[in-house]
């Protein structure tokens, strides 16, 4: 299968590695020519035969917008636009209908995975048409994890987005229960080895996870984190998840938490924010501050 993509930083350049291993020609466009196909969009849509498949992975916001746009007018009736972005459910429908308008086909994606993608596979939660989906499904197969986990058509346009945003409101509190209890065995002079008590609980107990594997990695780097700054940003996908929580009275509360608990790192050096800033650099290759700065 053919398909052009746009957006190669951290997650699309490994994207367009792992699908090209799976045998599928990717053509792909970013503003930095050093990693970029071809010159341009139209240039992209060119090179691809009808009907094509253009998967976009800018930011959220403008950026995708402005993608959208542009595809909207270079793309023909059973041409199909996938958004993999994390761009929130509610532009979904608006870039749908959009492009719906013009016999455009579109799909929404969440992908999990971040810089471990192209290893490990991405998780997929997808919305939109089945016939639009369809068209697209060899892509998903190429970029989900091997086996039968990984994959799933969530529902209607922006059931994807909407499913990610809240997989990742998710990992805001595991992340924030893991700081907090980091923070409180660095606090106790008994505890001698921080380090390898996290290491202890990756095997056995009910709270081993991937994150867990992640904060000892993090821990094997720097054991006190001394040289992280307790600052971590939000993604903006916290926030929709408490205002979603909010509109359909869904009680939240620790996931509201573990949002505010970011907002809080902005103002002091929190020794919690060291171990979120550790976990995201982790997972998701996130720039990191300097303690010294």
């Amino acid at each position: 299968m053919q398909l052009g993509l746009v957006g190669l930083g951290k997650m699309g350049g490994n994207m367009r590695e792992r699908i090209r291993r799976a045998g599928h020609t990717v053509v792909g466009f970013d503003r930095n020519p050093e990693v970029s196909d071809v010159k341009d969009l139209a240039e992209l849509v060119g090179s691809l035969e009808a009907p094509r498949t253009v998967w976009v992975m800018v930011p959220a916001g403008a950026a995708t917008q402005s993608v959208v746009d542009e595809l909207g007018d270079l793309l023909e009736p059973g041409d199909t636009v996938v958004d993999g972005g994390n761009s929130r459910w509610t532009d979904d429908e608006k870039h749908a209908a959009e492009l719906g308008a013009k016999g455009i086909g579109f799909v929404d994606a969440g992908v999990s995975g971040g810089v471990w993608g192209l290893q490990n596979g991405y998780a997929l939660m997808v919305g939109g048409d089945a016939e639009h989906i369809a068209r697209v499904q060899p892509i998903f197969d190429a970029l989900k994890p091997d086996g039968p986990y990984g994959y799933v058509h969530a529902g209607k346009v922006g059931a994807g987005h909407f499913s990610k945003m809240v997989h990742n409101g998710i990992e805001y509190a595991m992340m924030q229960a893991y700081a907090e209890g980091w923070e409180l065995l660095e606090k106790i002079d008994s505890v001698e080895n921080v380090r390898e008590v996290f290491r202890s609980w990756q095997e056995g107990t009910v709270i081993r996870s991937w994150l867990l594997d992640l904060a000892v990695n993090a821990l094997d780097e720097d054991t006190h984190l001394d040289k992280l700054r307790g600052y971590a940003e939000d993604s903006g996908e916290g926030r929709w998840t408490v205002e979603a929580a909010i509109d359909n009275a869904v009680p939240l509360p620790a996931i509201t938490a573990s949002l505010f608990a970011r907002f809080a790192s902005r103002q002091d050096d929190s020794l919690q924010m060291k171990m979120i800033a550790a976990l995201r650099n982790q997972f998701g290759g996130h720039a990191v501050e300097s303690a010294e700065k």
